[in-house]
């Protein structure tokens, strides 16, 4: 980029550095591909900081002077907000040796592992809960893992990958991205330690989540793949539901990059194993069955911009079927896009309201959730009077 490079320009080659079609980026923003063709050629104004913030986000631009040619602002000031706690877990990640003591037993440590991902399910707070056990419980399961030997200490790397992809999920939209490449590493390794197929299963499912976040779709694909490989879903419904949730992930990585046929055929997959599991079944902390396919496949048609399915999907979700607070307000959030995408900006306000009673924190803490009701905000009425409120309640900055 140069300083004498227009608005427009500098648009466009975000968007083709980021391999997104006119359509494709104006679908995503809740616009056509003439508006998009309209801003890039200066025959519309820039928009406005909200539409500006979406686009960032997008098009995974980290400050907006990097796509304005103004001032500095970081796009992470306006649409990650910082965890109070995050200090804490953050220190307790970054810690370079083991803790000394005496170790947990693995039973122990294995309850403590689930009561922890209990929290995270069923509070409307729960980044705060977490939070409280997560230094602690990482400390544990480090100490246990660097005293025990053979089958024990086997069983706690398994418990270890937990502990980190419950702080994966705590330091997700926080502003120390670093870190959730750290966890997710830090897990896989201490999966494969194990030596444990459905331990790297989990762990390919929470890798996958970074690669796509760094539009690195491939890798997602990859890491996937070759863990779903390791595992034999009719040896029992714990293997099954392992390889459901890999299917699953590969069916995201092919609709962020377009790829609608072969997101539909890895959705069939996951979704065929969740009917085998039964229409009630869901994973006591993975949380995959048939209700998460379902609310899924919101996500998967939003992102392949196809509104109409997209708000289908949504409309006809049963989002209580989903045992988890934090799970309901992100597909909730999901289904927000689903509207916004189609201009339902009446609905997207509502349910984006549902979600924060679903969970404050998984909305006070997602990037789409902040900058979607600053956007909405600024509209007449009681969209924009019902949308100010949502942002006062999330934490916004007017």
């Amino acid at each position: 980029m140069t300083d004498s490079m227009t608005f427009g320009a500098r648009l466009r080659a975000h968007r083709e550095r980021a391999g997104k079609t006119r359509p494709v980026l104006g679908g995503l923003v809740g616009r056509s591909a003439e508006w998009v063709k309209a801003l890039e050629n200066g025959r519309l104004l820039p928009p406005r900081l909200p539409m500006l913030l979406r686009l960032a986000e997008v098009l995974e631009i980290s400050d907006l002077a990097d796509l304005t040619g103004d001032q500095s602002l970081p796009v992470a000031s306006v649409t990650r907000a910082g965890h109070p706690d995050i200090d804490n877990v953050a220190a307790a990640m970054q810690r370079a040796t083991a803790p000394v003591g005496e170790p947990t037993p693995v039973d122990v440590l294995r309850g403590l592992v689930d009561q922890a991902w209990t929290l995270w399910h069923r509070s409307t707070i729960e980044r705060t809960e977490v939070a409280a056990v997560l230094p602690g419980l990482l400390a544990d399961a480090q100490r246990s893992v660097r005293r025990l030997d053979g089958v024990a200490r086997r069983q706690a790397l398994v418990e270890l990958a937990r502990v980190y992809h419950l702080t994966q999920l705590y330091l997700a939209h926080q502003p120390c991205p670093e870190l959730v490449w750290l966890a997710a590493d830090r897990a896989m390794l201490a999966a494969q330690e194990a030596d444990d197929p459905c331990a790297i299963a989990v762990a390919a499912w929470y890798y996958a989540h970074v690669y796509r976040g760094s539009n690195q779709t491939d890798a997602a694909e990859q890491v996937l793949v070759d863990a779903a490989g390791r595992i034999d879903p009719a040896a029992d419904g714990e293997q099954l539901a392992r390889w459901g949730q890999a299917q699953l992930g590969i069916a995201l990585g092919h609709s962020k990059a377009g790829r609608a046929g072969k997101a539909w055929r890895a959705w069939d997959a996951a979704e065929g194993a969740g009917r085998r599991l039964g229409s009630g079944y869901a994973h006591p902390w993975l949380m995959f069955g048939p209700a998460a396919c379902a609310t899924y496949a919101i996500t998967i048609e939003t992102d392949l911009c196809r509104p109409g399915e997209a708000v289908r999907r949504a409309d006809t979700a049963d989002f209580r079927a989903l045992p988890s607070h934090t799970r309901r307000a992100a597909a909730l959030i999901e289904a927000t896009r689903a509207h916004l995408l189609n201009r339902g900006e009446v609905a997207a306000v509502h349910l984006l309201g549902r979600a924060l009673r679903e969970s404050v924190d998984t909305v006070r803490h997602h990037p789409y959730a902040r900058t979607v009701a600053l956007e909405l905000s600024n509209r007449p009425g009681t969209v924009g009077e019902d949308a100010r409120d949502l942002a006062l309640a999330i934490g916004v900055p007017g």
